[in-house]
């Protein structure tokens, strides 16, 4: 993350903070303020750990060339000849 998007993300935090401190005015200490302002506490310690972290290298987007396409047209149902469906039990098969 550069510089810049770190002290945006910092200033972004340090807002939340006071209007949450504007809102408690309001609501008192309810669970739901405690609630976001543990999260902001959270959104704090994460972007701490961020800037101390090194950058990832970029990585290039995958070419086109590789997206296979999946057809809408219904599978051929011999594909699914004695196959089981896992966590429904399998197929009830007659036993003459």
């Amino acid at each position: 993350m550069s510089s810049a998007e770190m002290t945006e993300l910092r200033r972004v935090i340090g807002q939340l903070r006071q209007c949450v401190g504007g809102l408690r005015s309001r609501y008192g200490e309810s669970p739901a303020l405690r609630r976001i302002t543990n999260d902001i506490d959270r959104l704090d310690i994460d972007a701490e750990e961020l800037a101390q972290a090194p950058p990832v290298p970029a990585q290039a987007s995958r070419p086109r060339h590789d997206i296979v396409k999946i057809p809408d047209t219904p599978y051929d149902p011999a594909l699914w000849k004695g196959a089981d469906d896992e966590g429904v039990g399998g197929y009830q098969r007659d036993q003459h």
